[in-house]
């Protein structure tokens, strides 16, 4: 039998089995929800122009979703927020569906859908206040709180798109991400968000006084990096996904989660997670056609 006829099947199931990890439900719950955000008719925010729909449809995402979790685990007031209101140690793959959801909802769905979105996120965070260990009051819909999680999501993701996508995006499609991101944030009650790169980093570096390697803050990491509920070839693909966002995030918050790496051994994290994202990427693309952004790349 040709190659090509035994790949087609073996990408199909890979694919199949992605998406019910990511996205969760059944093939026809993934249906309704392709038919609901992808082929929906209507205007949307963004466009296969722009860098956003090309950062948050490749696997590399994956990584990044991790890589923020983990810079986000550092601040003591959002790590309050979720551990006392978060589903994520009882039910992580829910979680993972909602912030999936979220995404692929503002991103790519009609204006109409994205802006109910922003309004479930925003009532579900006027919810969230409490007190912090150390006898803070924290709440979710502080935009000082808020702007730290759109920071760190942020700048994860495109800096794991820049190690693991397929192409490092330029210095200009980077300032074109954090722009985009940063109009979605601003409607989700985040004060002056960052539109370059430049201007994110230097936020990013503003917060770093505030964090801490807390108790909490390292078990979520042991969590995330030692312990996740998978089993059998799930697990050994996630455990590499999860060292490449070790890999990727700065010394300090290695250092902060008592997660220290030598170069050598980033080194080989990097490889393997290139290696493995590409293989998830191999799995998401339909056979026959190129993905939607090198596609319309190529056009312009």
């Amino acid at each position: 039998m040709p190659r090509r006829q035994i790949a087609a099947p073996v990408r199909v199931m890979v694919q199949r089995r992605l998406k019910d990890r990511v996205a969760g439900g059944d093939a026809v719950s993934q249906q309704e929800r392709e038919d609901r955000i992808w082929r929906a008719p209507g205007e949307r925010w963004f466009t296969p122009d722009d860098p956003i729909w090309w950062v948050h449809s490749d696997p590399s995402i994956f990584v990044g979703g991790i890589a923020a979790l983990l810079v986000q685990s550092l601040h003591p007031l959002a790590m309050a927020g979720v551990m006392g209101h978060s589903s994520f140690r009882d039910d992580p793959w829910r979680r993972l569906n909602i912030t999936a959801d979220h995404v692929a909802i503002t991103t790519y769905a009609p204006v109409e859908q994205a802006e109910r979105q922003i309004r479930i996120v925003n009532a579900v965070h006027k919810k969230v206040v409490g007190t912090a260990p150390d006898g803070r009051p924290y709440a979710a819909s502080d935009p000082h709180l808020l702007a730290w999680v759109h920071l760190a999501e942020t700048w994860a993701f495109h800096a794991a798109h820049q190690v693991y996508g397929p192409t490092p995006l330029s210095r200009h499609d980077s300032d074109a991400y954090v722009a985009s991101m940063a109009s979605i944030a601003e409607r989700l009650g985040v004060l002056d968000p960052p539109r370059s790169l430049a201007a994110l980093e230097s936020q990013l570096t503003a917060y770093r006084p505030e964090m801490e390697g807390t108790r909490d803050a390292r078990d979520t990491a042991s969590f995330l990096l030692d312990d996740p509920p998978l089993a059998g070839t799930e697990r050994l693909a996630y455990d590499r996904l999860a060292a490449a966002a070790v890999a990727v995030v700065p010394e300090w918050t290695r250092e902060l989660l008592g997660r220290r790496r030598g170069t050598a051994r980033r080194r080989v994290d990097i490889a393997v997670g290139r290696r493995v994202v590409a293989g998830f990427r191999w799995a998401s693309e339909h056979p026959a056609h190129e993905p939607q952004w090198e596609r319309t790349r190529m056009r312009a």
